[in-house]
Order: structure tokens, then C-alpha cells, then sequence
């Protein structure tokens, strides 16, 4: 139904204006009871072989929602009925920030993706802060996605600054903090993957007080050279618990699109999500795990629609799996039916519980070079 009928209805209208109703409509089902109640009837599913611990954190599922589609953590309360089993609200920042100027959403029918230029858009750490007393406890762990203040007059130290000043502001209410280090979408958004500024900013986390894990958002486009060095730095700092893989990607040449020129060009400073990414994605969490042996927890996204798309990124090295395109393109049950997939796709490898298939293709492939 959603596919033969809401979502052609719901696609003649814009992008952000449908994102900003459907934020705003889930956030009022979250408030009543029953709100929530006639959404899980609809998308909840449960399965004992799908929970799973991770870095001391429990999972009824490995599907989350990944961060950029709850920006200011107004969605906590209706996600667990959704069927999810973890979410990452933000991009949050110190300061709020408007977003970019002009357009800043553009679907891509064609490709199953969306052109995203928001730029960052949120309304800052001190606002969250103020609010978050009322949302707690959450229902399922939410982890917060933390990044620079798109501001021309913050950089260098002051970036650094930035980062810490947000991460002191809320860690302490989140399951797991993740250190965004590679939005395409800000003045200097990708800096600190840069060896010398990301080694800056890590040098400062490592004087902070840990309230729980932390993993770093690195670009899905980097190369396995550029992946190795930020490897090499990481090394160095045992906080980090693991990766976000990865982040839109602005590098189009890299990328097989079937959308018209016409269409891509509505938006061309913006970063492509959806379809196009899924190979690069994967294939960045294969090397990944394969170069660390395992040592990281990686959650893989882009490109995640079914559950044969969650299976790969989890065969090749991913713990947990995030969506957003996925959730738009397929309705709020994709979740329930990425899930029901999953099951199905454990039994048929002989597998009783999800963490037995992670990085197995990945392990294969290695096994196999030796």
C-alpha cells in the first residue's frame, strides 16, 4: 500500500516540507499512549536472535535510525514503535545553526536517493540540554551525533572547542556518543579527517571523562590509503570504541547515477545518499574490519533497504545497521520487514543469533587470501 499509493501521493509534495510533518507527527504519537500503541501494532516485531549486546549496550535489533533525521532529538519517544532497536538523534552542535540557504532536499526517484544540503541544521546543545529531563528514560539505547558548528569564524582550536563543548553539554544522557568528522554539508564539515586536525581533536576527547562508547563518522568516499592513515591515528587512542560507516557523498564522479542531469543539477553542492552509496559503503566496513582484525564495532549504513542490503553490511564486518533513505522510500514498516528478513536470512546460513554472521564474508575472503 505504501508503495502503490502514499508514496507517490506523499512524493508529489517537497522533500523538507514532508521530512518537517512527518517529525512533527511522530512527535505528537510519541506524546499519547495511544499513539505509540497503534504504531507498534503496525511495525514492531521481535525475535531473541536478533538482540544483541554491544559494548555493554543491549539491542532488541541491529536496525537503527541513523542521525540527520532526527536533528533535535524530538522523535526518542515514537522510534521504539517504529520497531527499532537503537537510534542517533543529531547532528547536534554547540551553537544552533538555520541550515544552508535556499533548497536542501532533492529526491532521486531513479536512483532511490536523495540530494541532502542541510548543512547541520539544528538547534544546538544548550536547547537540547534544556529539554532533555522530559524525554528521559529512553526506550531503546539513543546514541548522539555530535559535529562542527557550520560557523566561518570557527576553526582550528576553536573547532576543537566545539566538539568538546557539545560533548560535556549531553554525553552523559546518551547510550553512545558519535564524533561526525565527515559532513559534506558544512563550510569545512570533512576537516578533521584531515591526519593533523583529527589527531588535534582526538588529543582533546582524550582529557574528557567517557560516559559511554565513542565512535567516529568518516566519509563512505575516502580511499583504503586515506581509510589507513585515520586507522593509524585512531590507534593511538583507546577511547574510540569504533566506526559510523559513512556519511553522504558529494563526489558524483565516483558514483553510478541513472538520474538525469537535469534532475542532480537541482542541487549539485549536495551529497548523495541511498542506492549510489551502497557498494562504496560496504565495501569501506569490509576493509575496515578486515585491517583492524575485528577490533572496532563498526555500524554500517547507505544504501540499506531490505534485509539482504543490512545482511551484506553485517556480513562484512557491521555489528549494527542504520537507515534513513530506506525509511522514506519504504514507509515505517521497513524496519518490521528488514527484521522478518533477517530471521529468515540467519535460519537459511544456519545461524541462531545475529552475531554469529558478523564480518563472516569479510573473515572468508581473508581466509581465503591466506
Amino acid at each position: 500500500m505504501y508503495e502503490s499509493l502514499i508514496k507517490p501521493f506523499l512524493f508529489l509534495f517537497d522533500p523538507e516540507f514532508m521530512h518537517d510533518s512527518f517529525v512533527a507527527i511522530g512527535q505528537v504519537l510519541g506524546a499519547f499512549p495511544g499513539g505509540k500503541q497503534i504504531v507498534r501494532m503496525f511495525c514492531a516485531y521481535e525475535n531473541p536472535s536478533l538482540e544483541t549486546n554491544v559494548l555493554g549496550i543491549g539491542f532488541k535489533n541491529p536496525i537503527g535510525l541513523a542521525a540527520g533525521f532526527d536533528k533535535d532529538v524530538r522523535l526518542t519517544k515514537i522510534m521504539p514503535s517504529v520497531g527499532f532497536g537503537f537510534m542517533e538523534a543529531g547532528a547536534v552542535t554547540r551553537f544552533p545553526y538555520g541550515g544552508n540557504p535556499g533548497r536542501r532536499l532533492v529526491r532521486l526517484p531513479e536512483d532511490r536517493s536523495i540530494i541532502v544540503y542541510y548543512g547541520l541544521k539544528n538547534i544546538g546543545a544548550a536547547a537540547i540540554e534544556k529539554k532533555i529531563s522530559r524525554l528521559l528514560p529512553f526506550k531503546i539505547p539513543v546514541g548522539l551525533n555530535i559535529a562542527k558548528t557550520n560557523h566561518a569564524d570557527i576553526k582550528g582550536e576553536k573547532s576543537v572547542e566545539d566538539y568538546v563543548m557539545t560533548y560535556r553539554t549531553l554525553a552523559e544522557h546518551f547510550a553512545y556518543v558519535t564524533l561526525n568528522v565527515s559532513c559534506p554539508n558544512a563550510g569545512d564539515g570533512r576537516l578533521f579527517q584531515d591526519p593533523q586536525m583529527l589527531d588535534s581533536l582526538l588529543t582533546a576527547f582524550a582529557k574528557e571523562e567517557k560516559h559511554g562508547p565513542i565512535f567516529l563518522k568518516i566519509s563512505t568516499d575516502l580511499t583504503t590509503q586515506e581509510v589507513d592513515v585515520i586507522l593509524g591515528i585512531v590507534q593511538k587512542y583507546s577511547f574510540i570504541d569504533g566506526f559510523v560507516i559513512g556519511n553522504l557523498v558529494k563526489r558524483r564522479d565516483v558514483l553510478h547515477m541513472k538520474s538525469p542531469a537535469s534532475r542532480l543539477d537541482l542541487l549539485p553542492q549536495g551529497g548523495i545518499s541511498g542506492t549510489p552509496i551502497k557498494e562504496l559503503s560496504t565495501n569501506l566496513i569490509r576493509h575496515i574490519y578486515r585491517r583492524t582484525n575485528g577490533k572496532y564495532v563498526l555500524i554500517g549504513l547507505g544504501g540499506v533497504f531490505t534485509a539482504e542490503d543490512a545482511y551484506e553490511k553485517i556480513k562484512a564486518g557491521a555489528s549494527l545497521v542504520q537507515i534513513i533513505t530506506g525509511l522514506i522510500y519504504g514507509g515505517p514498516t521497513v524496519v518490521k520487514r528488514i527484521n522478518q528478513g533477517l530471521v529468515k536470512l540467519l535460519a537459511h546460513d544456519g545461524y541462531e543469533h545475529i552475531s554469529e554472521a558478523i564480518g563472516v564474508e569479510a573473515n572468508m575472503i581473508e581466509a581465503e587470501r591466506n
